[in-house]
């Protein structure tokens, strides 16, 4: 006997207990499918009811979250503040002996802490624009800054102005 005839003989001597397992599977199955018919068919208006509740639900709760949260967040920055004394001011000729700034370029500096602009510091000095500009050119090479409020503010911390 080969392989074959093996199992056609096991088919044959469990022939019954095969399709009486088969049977109760489709009838199980159709049991279940009608189970969930009549579930369906007779509380049709609760279940979707109850689907639009939760879909309303999580459509609320999302929206709350959206409207309540901040639209703009808030970042603290530590920076430290410098306060610089009035009085005993003493001029740091060492720092600007290595910066290499002219009488004229502190001047300027001095003005522009004083918070005049270019055209006031101009007349002030009695000198061009073009000029007053050329010194704050040469200021903000020297200090290695790009803006006015850091030229004034490294120059206080480094001594050169009051």
């Amino acid at each position: 006997m080969n392989n074959i005839e093996k199992h056609l003989n096991r088919f044959a001597k469990n022939k019954h207990i095969i399709i009486y397992g088969g049977s109760l599977a489709v009838l199980l199955f159709l049991m279940r499918w009608l189970e969930y018919r009549f579930i369906i068919i007779d509380h049709a208006l609760e279940i979707y009811i109850g689907a639009i509740a939760i879909i309303f639900t999580s459509l609320g709760i999302w929206l709350a979250l959206k409207l309540s949260s901040p639209k703009v967040k808030t970042i603290q920055v530590e920076k430290e503040v410098y306060v610089y004394p009035d009085d005993n001011f003493v001029l740091n000729e060492t720092a600007l002996a290595e910066l290499n700034l002219s009488k004229r370029e502190v001047e300027v500096l001095q003005l522009m802490a004083s918070g005049l602009s270019n055209q006031e510091i101009a007349a002030r000095l009695f000198v061009s624009l073009n000029t007053v500009k050329t010194h704050s050119s040469n200021l903000f090479w020297k200090l290695e800054v790009e803006r006015r409020t850091q030229a004034v503010d490294k120059a206080k911390k480094l001594g050169i102005i009051a």
